[in-house]
């Protein structure tokens, strides 16, 4: 249902098929079949070994053709790939540049990582204003996309808003970047993996497909925030849910450049769960999360290292009938005026997933001071069908001077934008 609160945008970002990455591709026997003498990617090898000269120039002609049309630096990534064949098999493989290109291949694919739904949006700042609108701001986007197999990857976008005329979003690039992946350097990385997407020259072409053990069947939901050090340093900072198939828990994301991304474990109690958000500054000298650990409230976490979260203090439960099974945030809380606004999710009637908002103390943010106690977003009769109908969910908003920015994922299917002033959202509240 829709009311007056809300300037509802009419642009919509739904998945594009057509965009690609190309990601490591193995092969194995099933476990009665497997002989570790003979593994069957090192089968495959010696099959493309195999081939004459001709037939092996005419094959990696073939595959560098089709592939070049979508992304750059193509044959980099297949020797890429090739280097990383030889190293799992523990051999030095002895092959032609051409043979090394054409083993790249076999043990690649091109995986379509929004197919299915584009979704679940998180919007910060650009540090980059130029050519920003005179009433307004430059924006990044970052985005879910689930491709093949249900799995969820990270995509990025760019925009900007103006109070003349709202939301505009710019065309995705139709290159998109294989990420290389290294460990970060020094002995305190806390395991933390960097993830260098070369050759990308806007935020569009970078993707973050799951690559780790944890993220085995997705990279969900980042909350991304533009983090103010105490010396002012601002940093992109978020939190993901790390899904291996079987158990969730958040990760911690550091942007540190259009093409260079951290992926850090966090360690602790409070990790192993979901829906973590940041708060965009230190509060007190220490970091500060809104969590959801036992699946149903919403708890302020408190901690002096920002990779180890534990414990915490219970502080918003679900009231409200639309929020009767559970509650979480959408992104980080935002700094206004009056507190810090943060917009929450509620879980009621039939797994409708509505969205509402709370305002909590600036110096204290385990005080609450008012929430919304109807939704201030809720399916509409015309977008509640989709992947997973009756849902509308954010994973953060923005509040340029005194209007929030809102984007929202509408039935885990596409991506919609909306904005309200904060003063008529206040007055919501009780």
């Amino acid at each position: 249902m829709r009311d007056d609160l809300f300037d509802f945008s009419g642009l919509h970002l739904r998945p594009d098929p057509s965009r690609t990455v190309i990601k490591p591709f193995s092969v194995d026997y099933p476990e009665p079949f497997r002989d570790a003498a003979h593994p069957r990617m090192r089968i495959v090898i010696d099959r493309v070994l195999s081939l004459g000269a001709e037939a092996c120039l005419s094959e990696c002609r073939a595959a560098l053709a089709s592939l070049s049309a979508r992304h750059r630096n193509v044959e980099a990534t297949l020797v890429r790939r090739f280097e990383a064949v030889c190293a799992d098999l523990g051999e030095a493989i002895d092959a032609t540049p051409a043979q090394q290109l054409l083993i790249g291949a076999y043990l690649s694919a091109e995986y379509s990582f929004e197919a299915a739904a584009l979704f679940n949006p998180s919007m910060v700042l650009r540090l980059n204003q130029t050519d920003a609108p005179a009433d307004g701001i430059n924006f990044m986007l970052s985005l879910r996309g689930i491709g093949e197999g249900h799995v969820s990857s990270v995509t990025f976008r760019t925009g900007r808003w103006s109070a003349a005329t709202g939301f505009a979003v710019d065309e995705p690039s139709p290159w998109v970047t294989s990420p290389r992946i290294q460990a970060a350097p020094g002995p305190d990385d806390h395991g933390t993996v960097r993830i260098i997407c070369e050759g990308s020259e806007q935020p569009s072409e970078s993707v973050l497909f799951p690559i780790l053990p944890s993220q085995r069947q997705g990279i969900e939901d980042l909350r991304m925030v533009r983090f103010t050090e105490e010396d002012g340093t601002p940093t992109f900072l978020g939190t993901y849910t790390a899904f291996d198939g079987r158990d969730a828990r958040c990760e911690l994301f550091r942007g540190t450049g259009i093409n260079t991304f951290e992926m850090t474990p966090l360690t602790g109690s409070v990790p192993a769960s979901k829906g973590m958000a940041l708060f965009p500054r230190r509060i007190d000298g220490r970091f500060a999360m809104i969590g959801r650990q036992d699946n149903e409230n919403l708890w302020l976490i408190g901690s002096d290292d920002i990779t180890e979260w534990n414990g915490g203090a219970k502080i918003v439960t679900p009231r409200f009938p639309w929020e009767f099974v559970q509650m979480g945030n959408c992104g980080s809380p935002m700094e206004v005026d009056e507190g810090w606004l943060l917009i929450t999710h509620g879980v009621g009637l039939m797994r409708n997933y509505c969205m509402g908002a709370v305002l909590l103390d600036k110096a204290d943010p385990a005080k609450v001071l008012a929430r919304t106690p109807e939704p201030i977003l809720r399916p509409s009769p015309e977008e509640r069908s989709g992947y997973v109908p009756n849902v509308v969910y954010s994973c953060g908003g923005m509040v340029h001077g005194r209007t929030l920015l809102l984007p929202f994922g509408v039935a885990d299917s596409f991506t919609s934008f909306a904005s309200c002033p904060v003063d008529a959202l206040l007055a919501r509240m009780n």
